[in-house]
């Protein structure tokens, strides 16, 4: 996986940008809250990647803090909710207000992001609640919350790679509930998750 991005700015046209690495050009997306905190076209850029192959695709998303990306993940686990709504949820509202509004049940609030109905709220609302947790609301998603549970979770780790090779969120949910419980070396858990689509 492409986890990190560090190279020279070329193109600035949201959502995407152009970042130089050594010669070849990067095409990345990224949510207005990260296009905000980028400096000058020209001026060298550090982001934090999320890279996504389909069959048809590769895609690679960017995001100017770990904080961001982290909850980029937990949002394309969601049911109908994609990359591409993800990152309208993250232009629309930073870190905290998302997950006051999740914590909250604030569906009025999500239904602002452009795309996101009341169904859609609604499912965000109930989704996200457990994966987020209180302590998310509590450390407005530092290091010490809800990021570093990501990080560190095994299973979660496992999923957002079988994502990234191009599993449907709901798919690589399944294919590592399917696993042992007490498995926890996610390269482990991505090994057997892939060894038992063979089957």
């Amino acid at each position: 996986m492409i986890g990190r991005i560090v190279g020279t700015l070329i193109e600035k046209t949201p959502p995407e940008l152009l970042v130089d690495v050594g010669g070849v050009g990067y095409e990345i997306m990224a949510s207005m809250s990260t296009i905000y905190e980028l400096p000058q076209v020209g001026q060298s850029v550090i982001l934090h990647t999320h890279f996504q192959v389909k069959e048809d695709a590769q895609s690679l998303y960017g995001f100017a803090t770990k904080d961001e990306r982290a909850l980029f993940r937990i949002l394309i686990k969601v049911n109908g909710i994609g990359p591409k709504m993800a990152l309208s949820v993250l232009s629309s509202m930073n870190p905290p207000e998302l997950i006051t509004a999740v914590q909250e049940s604030q569906v009025d609030s999500l239904t602002k992001v452009p795309g996101v109905g009341k169904r859609t709220a609604e499912r965000l609302v109930v989704e996200l609640r457990d994966k987020l947790g209180t302590a998310a609301k509590q450390d407005l998603f530092t290091e010490r919350s809800v990021v570093t549970q990501v990080q560190a979770d095994p299973r979660q780790e496992a999923e957002a790679a079988l994502i990234s090779l191009g599993y449907k969120p709901q798919e690589a949910a399944r294919m590592i509930a399917k696993l042992p419980k007490d498995e926890s070396n996610s390269e482990l858990l991505i090994k057997a998750a892939l060894k038992s689509m063979l089957k």
